[in-house]
C-alpha cells in the first residue's frame, strides 16, 4: 500500500485570472511527510489566509489521529494495544476504519489497513537494502487481515486480537484528510479550492469561471515528463499511484512500495494508475487497489465505485493505456500555454 511519502507527479495547470473580483492564493506546508497544497479562490485575502491557517490546523489535528509516525497518535495508541484490550475510538477514526472496512470488503482483501506489518518489514528492507527471505515475510503475514480485527460499532471499539498487529492508514488518509479539508472550505463559504495531500488531490468547483481545474498526469518510472492530454476535472478527487523510487530489486525484479497484502510482497507489475472519484479516500484506496489487481479485475472494482481509472505502463519503450469507458470524459485537449506546478514529492 502507498506510504505517506508519495513518488508520483500530479501537476495543476492554471489558466489566467478572468474575475477581478476574486483571485486564486496559493498556499504550502510540510505536512505528512510531503507538501501539502492548498489553492483557494476568494474575493478577499484576509478569509483566504484565515481559512488557509485553519485549514492547515485541521491537517495537524487528523495527522495526529491516523500517523504511524508520531508515537502518541491515536493510531500508535491502536497498535500499541494489539493483544492487549480493546481501543475506543475518536469520531474520526470511527469513520475512517468504516470506510477501510468497506474497501476492504470491495477489494475482497486487496486493500486492507491491517498490513502494517507487510509495509514495517518492507520499508526496513528498502532503508537496509536487504530483501527479507521468505519466513520473516509470512510471519509478518500471518499478522495481516483486516478480517481478525473485531470492531464493535456499537462501542465504538477496535481490538487487534494479536500482538504485533498494526493498522496502516497510508492508502487511504491522505485523500481522506484532503476531503475534510474541501468541506470545511465549503463549509465557511468556498467553494472554487483544491486541496493536494502529497498528490492526493480533492477539488471543488472550477476556478475563476474555467470549465476546470487542468490536471496532468505524468508518465510512468517519470517524476517530470506528462502524457500530452490534461484532465479537465471538477467537484472531485484525483489520485495517482506508481513507482520511481520507492521499489527494492532482486534478481533483475523491481518490488513496488505497493505490497499486496494477500501474497506479502510488493508488486512487480509497475504501472502507473490514477483515479478519479467522487471523494478523496475512495480514489485513494482504489489507487492503490488497481495498482495491485489484474487490470480487468482493476476496471471492473473502479466502475463498481462509479470511479474512473486509467493504468499506464511502457512495453519496449511504448505506452500501453488501459482505461474505463468514463475517463475519456475527463480529457482536456486543448493546448495552452500555462503555468505547471508540480505537486507530488
Amino acid at each position: 500500500m502507498k506510504p505517506f511519502i508519495s513518488t508520483i507527479a500530479l501537476f495543476v495547470f492554471f489558466t489566467p485570472l478572468l474575475q477581478a473580483q476574486s483571485k486564486k492564493f496559493s498556499y504550502s506546508e510540510l505536512k505528512m511527510g510531503s507538501p501539502f497544497n492548498l489553492i483557494i479562490v476568494s474575493p478577499d485575502s484576509n478569509i483566504a489566509n484565515h481559512l488557509a491557517r485553519k485549514s492547515f490546523e485541521l491537517v495537524d489535528s487528523l495527522n495526529h489521529i491516523f500517523s504511524n509516525y508520531d508515537s502518541s497518535s491515536e493510531l500508535s495508541k491502536i497498535n500499541a494495544s494489539a493483544g492487549i484490550l480493546p481501543y475506543k475510538m475518536s469520531k474520526a477514526m470511527f469513520d475512517l476504519v468504516q470506510k477501510s472496512q468497506y474497501a476492504y470488503l470491495e477489494s475482497k482483501g486487496v486493500y486492507d489497513i491491517s498490513i502494517g506489518p507487510l509495509t514495517s518489514l518492507w520499508r526496513n528492507a528498502r532503508k537496509s537494502k536487504a530483501f527479507p527471505n521468505s519466513n520473516t515475510i509470512l510471519v509478518n503475514k500471518n499478522l495481516v487481515g483486516l478480517n481478525q480485527v473485531r470492531i464493535n460499532k456499537r462501542l465504538g471499539t477496535i481490538f487487534l486480537p494479536k500482538a504485533g498487529m498494526q493498522l496502516d492508514f497510508g492508502g487511504i488518509a491522505k485523500g481522506y484528510i484532503a476531503q475534510w479539508v474541501i468541506d470545511y472550505l465549503k463549509a465557511n463559504g468556498i467553494h472554487e479550492a483544491l486541496a493536494d495531500a502529497g498528490g492526493d488531490i480533492v477539488i471543488s468547483g472550477a476556478p475563476l469561471d474555467q470549465k476546470g481545474w487542468l490536471i496532468g498526469v505524468n508518465l510512468p518510472e517519470t517524476t517530470d515528463d506528462l502524457l500530452n492530454k490534461k484532465l479537465q476535472l471538477n467537484n472531485c478527487s484525483v489520485a495517482t499511484s506508481g513507482d520511481v523510487f520507492q521499489y527494492i530489486e532482486k534478481q533483475g525484479v523491481k518490488y513496488s512500495h505497493i505490497i499486496n497484502p494477500l501474497t506479502g510482497y510488493g508488486v512487480t507489475n509497475l504501472r502507473n494508475v490514477t483515479i478519479i472519484a467522487k471523494n478523496g479516500a475512495t480514489a485513494d484506496w482504489l489507487a492503490t487497489t488497481c495498482s495491485i489487481l489484474p487490470i480487468k479485475e482493476a476496471k471492473k472494482l473502479a466502475l463498481s465505485q462509479h470511479a474512473a481509472l486509467l493504468i499506464t505502463t511502457q512495453e519496449n519503450g511504448k505506452l500501453i493505456f488501459e482505461t474505463t469507458p468514463n475517463f475519456n470524459n475527463y480529457w482536456q485537449t486543448t493546448n495552452i500555454i500555462q503555468v505547471k506546478k508540480k505537486i507530488k514529492q
